[in-house]
């Protein structure tokens, strides 16, 4: 398996670190789209961002990491599951074009309404449970930073992160402070010497790199930072790529838009084409495909629609 996610603890367990590095699952979020360089590179740091904090969810769901846009890029989204198996998407804006030398604030941000939201989506929910949804400004120059406002704005936890991303890999370093449960006494000489593991990890994991971070495997970076400290390893969990759009959810969305609408589509262009937003899928009904929907008569799923071409 190439593509994991390992997790570690110092020895005083104050301060979790997490490595990930993707290349099959990061390869099959591109199979069946055409990104320019920049928003490859804007869409793989948050892959990576999205898969090290999914690591950390307490539940049987998904976590979801957006940004939205008033530049050139609408949205950028990515969803993982509590497995890890993730999917990941972009919108563009009709008639802008992407700079090869765009930023995060040159394309989500120009205009100063860019917002980083955070979805948590338990799969099973009590009655009248609500996903947990946070939004903050889209600060930072970079994923990272703007991830990091974030996690200090809503979660109150010292977070440091560290993306990359190409066409061939995307990658990513985090490290949180965790917080400490104990006694008042006790709390006051562990509060003491957790900052001081603290601020040594920061500081030996700011010594990274762009190329150190996409071109080294996972094992030789950890080493490379923190030979001299004592880790907790925990065993490595695999990363996939999961879309669930299938013939049949598409054949449900069609039938939620109603008989005259579908008909109007296959009369204007001899079928319906529609594309799956996350990877792309194509699926096309023709005149006979259309009529056996509907004489079906089968409830829809209440699925989110996939594109209409």
């Amino acid at each position: 398996m190439t593509d994991q996610l390992k997790k570690y603890l110092t020895e005083d367990r104050s301060v979790r670190v997490q490595a990930v590095r993707l290349e099959d699952t990061w390869k099959a979020v591109q199979a069946n789209h055409d990104y320019p360089p920049a928003i490859t590179n804007l869409l793989g740091e948050l892959v990576a961002a999205s898969t090290l904090l999914a690591a950390n969810i307490k539940f049987d769901g998904s976590l979801v990491l957006q940004i939205q846009g008033d530049g050139p890029i609408a949205l950028l989204v990515v969803e993982c599951r509590s497995d890890l198996s993730l999917r990941a998407t972009v919108k563009m804006r009709e008639g802008h074009d992407v700079p090869t030398d765009g930023t995060m604030q040159s394309l989500l941000n120009p205009g100063g309404n860019g917002r980083f939201i955070v979805v948590l989506d338990p799969q099973r929910k009590l009655p009248g449970q609500q996903a947990y949804q946070g939004i903050v400004p889209l600060e930072g120059d970079t994923v990272a930073q703007a991830l990091q406002h974030y996690m200090k704005a809503s979660e109150q936890l010292d977070t440091r992160l560290w993306l990359a991303a190409d066409a061939g890999h995307t990658a990513g370093m985090l490290i949180q402070r965790l917080p400490h449960h104990g006694g008042a006494d006790a709390q006051i000489l562990s509060e003491q010497a957790a900052t001081e593991t603290w601020d040594r990890i920061t500081a030996l994991a700011g010594t990274l790199k762009r190329d150190e971070i996409l071109e080294t495997d996972i094992d030789t970076l950890i080493h490379r930072l923190f030979w001299e400290e004592t880790l907790v390893a925990f065993d490595p969990l695999p990363v996939s790529w999961h879309c669930p759009c299938t013939r049949e959810r598409v054949a449900n969305m069609l039938r939620s838009l109603g008989e005259e609408e579908v008909n109007s589509i296959l009369a204007e262009r001899g079928q319906v084409d529609v594309g799956c937003d996350f990877c792309g899928k194509p699926y096309k009904f023709d005149a006979v495909d259309c009529a056996a929907l509907f004489s079906a008569h089968q409830p829809a799923s209440g699925d989110k629609p996939p594109t209409v071409h």
